[in-house]
């Protein structure tokens, strides 16, 4: 199965005019609110999102409503709506992915610091967030599952990894542009998606500087150039 190229993201990008909404007034700052509810070990997802009215519609994919709001937001933007079709089933082994928070470690010890990991078993393909982000704005969650939905078999590249690095990027400022107080949420998750996001603008708008970081990482030293439905030297 191939997958459209970045340059078509990135035309739809710049035509797409952005968006403001307000937030709830809590008679705090957002920001301090957010803190307090993580110190609590609450999630930080919207109160007006209605987690049981989604239970059946998500039921084959996860059971966390942070998550159920994250591929809302995916499902809202054409910039991320191929990732979440995937998600739903639309992907190679033609099954919905199942994704849930968890202690990454349990996996792998070396895993313990990946901000999500996927995995194949039995013709089923999962993803596990790490728990550590379980307070992240659905918004941060959403940019990182539009990445993680691109890897649906176990042949990796640095070609793919580029590509979902900078589809991850488009899909953080488009959401970020809706609701910009999720820029400076105390989440180690939005400073990864910051990050992309400076990167993303350095390079124009192109994958020219992610590329970069994706083949200097040392997490990728091993992955081919190339794997199936990324064949092209340039995306």
């Amino acid at each position: 199965m191939k997958v459209k190229k970045i340059a078509a993201v990135f035309l739809f990008l710049a035509a797409v005019q952005s968006c403001v909404y307000a937030n709830v007034n809590y008679g705090l700052d957002e920001n301090k609110m957010n803190a307090l509810k993580q110190s609590e070990g609450l999630s930080v997802n919207k109160p007006e999102f209605n987690t049981d009215a989604y239970a059946k519609k998500y039921k084959k994919v996860t059971k966390d409503g942070v998550i159920m709001q994250a591929m809302e937001l995916m499902n809202q933007e054409n910039i991320s709506r191929y990732s979440y079709k995937a998600l739903m089933g639309n992907n190679l082994s033609e099954k919905p992915f199942k994704i849930e928070f968890k202690n990454l470690a349990e996996i792998n010890p070396e895993y313990a610091t990946f901000d999500a990991f996927g995995w194949e078993k039995k013709n089923r393909l999962y993803i596990y967030v790490n728990e550590k982000h379980r307070n992240a704005p659905p918004e941060a969650i959403a940019a990182l599952l539009t990445h993680e939905a691109i890897h649906q078999d176990k042949f990796a590249s640095l070609n793919e990894e580029t590509y979902a690095w900078t589809l991850e990027a488009a899909t953080w400022m488009k959401l970020s542009e809706k609701n910009p107080s999720v820029l400076k949420h105390p989440s180690p998750l939005v400073t990864r998606e910051n990050m992309l996001q400076k990167l993303f603008e350095k390079g124009d708008y192109t994958d020219k500087y992610i590329k970069k970081a994706v083949y200097t990482n040392p997490g990728y030293k091993k992955l081919p150039t190339r794997s199936p439905g990324f064949e092209d030297e340039d995306l």
